[in-house]
């Protein structure tokens, strides 16, 4: 069991760190918005703190949210974070099935449609995403206990520009 857990492990790691471009990224531009994963809409967005509330009983719901967009993964575009006036919300992309771009998209509005989620990262994945944000070393070092907050799978995400 350790031993498939460490595979899995070893595999997320990789796949967030490899400069590959993944041929099954979606990407459609349409009226200065942009598509990535999912077509999604931007209509029938919900209060972010509403959601969360439910989710804080429930442990889960689907939903469509929007925010600001704070930082991406600068290696890969694998995840981003999300300001949506209340908190930061962490946006991973459902089986790495596609990406977002790596630059020039903070401070853009994001509309995001898919889980939210109670979630745990270890301390592992953190030092990780630190890594992939370009921390220093010092910084990643200060990183000693596991986070506990809400997570976002998504299965699509608009852009506007």
């Amino acid at each position: 069991m350790k031993r498939i857990f460490a595979l899995l492990l070893t595999i997320a790691i990789y796949s967030c760190n490899s400069n590959q471009v993944d041929p099954t990224e979606k990407v459609v531009s349409n009226n200065n918005v942009t598509f990535y994963g999912k077509e999604i809409s931007n209509d029938s967005i919900l209060d972010f703190n509403k959601e969360k509330e439910l989710v804080m009983t429930k442990g889960q719901k689907s939903c469509k949210l929007s925010g600001k967009i704070v930082e991406t993964c600068s290696k890969k575009g694998c995840w981003m974070t999300l300001d949506t006036g209340e908190d930061t919300l962490f946006i991973k992309f459902r089986d790495y099935g596609f990406f977002v771009p790596i630059d020039s998209v903070e401070g853009k509005t994001a509309v995001i449609q898919g889980d939210l989620f109670l979630d745990t990262t270890s301390i592992e994945m953190l030092k990780h995403y630190a890594e992939d944000a370009g921390k220093a070393e010092e910084e990643i070092a200060l990183i000693t206990e596991p986070s506990y907050e809400l997570g976002f799978i998504a299965d699509g995400v608009i852009i506007n520009e």
